[in-house]
């Protein structure tokens, strides 16, 4: 497999170094009534599955600089048409047809048209379900929203809380019901609104297709070398992208002597992951050029030195339960979350002593977790792949289910004062930690499930709702929420999940996941103004942004599983907005 990647690799290298001038290729987009339509993505893919694509103007019109060469395929995609193909040329011009039946035209509306379909008559099952069963995919894609009966329903409810979904004995009567009688494969009716800012035709999108259906690539980062970094939790592989070559090739991690599935080797398939043994999920690249990755299966710091290409793995000790997120401070001083421990992680890389800081349980069903998981995965262990765990834990009988969980997930660094904040997604918190006395301060989210929270230089704390659909700010001087904006939707009945931003270095702008609409947003503070961007790859989950020296904003599309993302394989991404800052006519935030 690993040979097949550099020689595919190694083609592409001698193709793009062929490549000394971009080919520029215009046209333009129209419907089948000769109509300009605005919006439009038109996109540009050779055999290897990597793609370029750009969106027409007011006039319908395109502009795209290739550095595809030889034989590759041309797409026009648009709301409300059938998608246009073509052979790539220097000047192509689409004519896109209507969608020729309802069925049609509701088999190509994201998954955020979809999901609203679902008749909940009980509001707090509703947000069970977005937060549970929205979790690290979709729900009303094409394969999560297939027509099945109560049973089929409750066999893969049961696959999901082997995965990790925490779900009530009510929960899974409710959800296999609503879904059965609710996903029944008939053509949904609305009518999609997207915002086609003026700004929008001078982006770009890049796309790398890379591994196979199970691979699971969560985070990103860009090392000093110029190479983008992929962790690949499902494979213990870390991928490795040259972003001006295209080459792709991975490095995969030792067993060493731990079991499959590490600490959750109890699982049949824990965390959606079938065949690793560590479970990289984030990564980051430390002062001294190495790669800094949470290993979340094993608990271990693993780390990866490009230099050398060898890897290292800390273990964390203790019961410490999947390190999540990480970030440096600007002392060099690595900070991380754990996941289902409830804790914080404190490592000096230089002298490799690690510092566990226990956070506030916020009930006796948490505290309770924080005593007895590390148990409770060790006993599940000794019967095999089993999924013991679920029936040794006390979500269910306890009536609480996610609830029992604090989940301290996303964690950033004060660029002020240098203190550490993080989020805890289920129990609705975030909080503090100082850097000098370890000290810990937590609040109640003004919006439920804050997930993974960047600073921006000023100190302002940023925060994505991921079950609201919110991007919320916090003043960290002031210790509470100031503002909040609902984020753009393509229907008035629908919702967003946001699972990640960023604030630009250079603009100050946010970029935010959506992961229902297959779009992703750029936020502007002063003008407090959205602007959207489809995505050209159907079923869209993303990642941490990260950003380029050019100021591209990059992700990972790392919908679980990847084989349900268009194309079967999981993607990085990268989005060159073509603006130096600031949104004067983007959609006016929902406050």
């Amino acid at each position: 497999m690993k040979n097949r990647i550099k020689a595919v690799a190694f083609l592409v290298l001698i193709a793009s170094v062929t490549a000394l001038e971009a080919r520029t290729i215009t046209g333009s987009v129209k419907s089948d009534k000769g109509t300009a339509i605005a919006g439009a993505t038109v996109t540009i893919t050779n055999a290897d599955g990597y793609s370029e694509s750009v969106y027409t103007d007011a006039s319908g019109n395109f502009r795209l600089q290739s550095m595809i060469e030889g034989t590759a395929t041309m797409r026009a995609r648009a709301y409300g048409f059938s998608d246009a193909v073509a052979n790539a040329g220097p000047a192509v011009h689409f004519r896109m047809q209507h969608h020729a039946s309802e069925a049609l035209y509701s088999q190509d509306l994201p998954a955020s048209a979809h999901v609203v379909t679902l008749q909940w008559d009980d509001e707090r099952m509703q947000k069970d379900f977005v937060s549970q069963c929205q979790f690290c995919h979709q729900i009303g894609n094409a394969t999560t929203r297939r027509a099945r009966d109560e049973d089929a329903w409750e066999s893969v409810i049961t696959r999901m809380q082997g995965y990790g979904s925490v779900l009530t004995w009510e929960n899974e009567r409710v959800f296999r019901k609503v879904l059965a009688s609710s996903f029944r494969e008939e053509p949904v009716k609305t009518v999609l609104t997207p915002d086609v800012s003026p700004q929008l035709s001078k982006a770009s999108v890049r796309e790398w297709s890379f591994g196979d259906g199970s691979s699971y690539v969560h985070d990103i980062e860009l090392g000093r070398d110029g190479l983008i970094y992929g962790v690949d939790m499902g494979s213990d592989r870390l991928w490795i992208l040259n972003p001006k070559t295209n080459q792709i090739d991975f490095k995969q991690m030792p067993p060493n002597d731990l079991p499959l599935g590490g600490l959750f080797s109890g699982g049949v398939a824990p965390l959606g992951t079938f065949a690793a043994y560590h479970g990289p999920h984030s990564i980051v690249e430390g002062p001294d050029g190495k790669m800094y990755m949470t290993c979340s299966l094993s608990a271990e710091i693993c780390i990866y030195d490009p230099s050398s290409e060898q890897f290292e793995f800390l273990p964390t000790g203790g019961d410490t339960i999947y390190p999540h997120t990480l970030r440096f401070d600007k002392k060099g001083i690595l900070w991380f979350t754990f996941a289902l421990s409830n804790q914080i992680g404190r490592l000096d890389p230089q002298t490799k002593e690690m510092k566990i800081i226990d956070l506030p349980s916020n009930g006796f069903w948490r505290w309770l977790s924080d005593a007895m998981l590390p148990t409770i995965l060790k006993v599940s262990s000794w019967f095999g792949k089993r999924d013991l765990y679920i029936a040794l834990s006390h979500h269910k009988t306890s009536g609480e289910g996610h609830n029992v969980l604090n989940l301290p997930y996303g964690i950033d660094i004060d660029p002020v004062d240098g203190s550490i904040w993080y989020s805890k997604l289920y129990a609705g918190i975030i909080g503090r930690v100082d850097a000098d006395t370890l000290a810990v301060e937590e609040f109640e989210s003004a919006r439920r499930g804050p997930r993974r929270l960047r600073f921006d230089q000023n100190g302002m704390l940023w925060i994505p709702s991921f079950e609201e659909g919110y991007l919320m700010t916090f003043n960290t001087k002031e210790r509470k929420f100031e503002k909040e904006y609902r984020l753009p939707t393509l229907a008035p009945d629908q919702y967003e999940t946001p699972y990640a931003l960023n604030v630009h270095p250079k603009t100050g702008e946010i970029w935010i996941t959506a992961n229902l609409s297959d779009r992703w947003f750029r936020f502007d503070p002063q003008s407090e103004s959205f602007v959207s961007y489809p995505s050209p790859t159907r079923v869209a989950f993303m990642r941490d942004f990260i950003f380029l020296p050019d100021g591209q904003a990059c992700t990972s599309n790392s919908n679980l599983p990847a084989a349900s993302i268009e194309g079967g394989r999981p993607k990085i991404v990268c989005i060159d907005a073509g603006v130096q800052g600031g949104i004067p006519a983007g959609i006016q935030a929902g406050k």
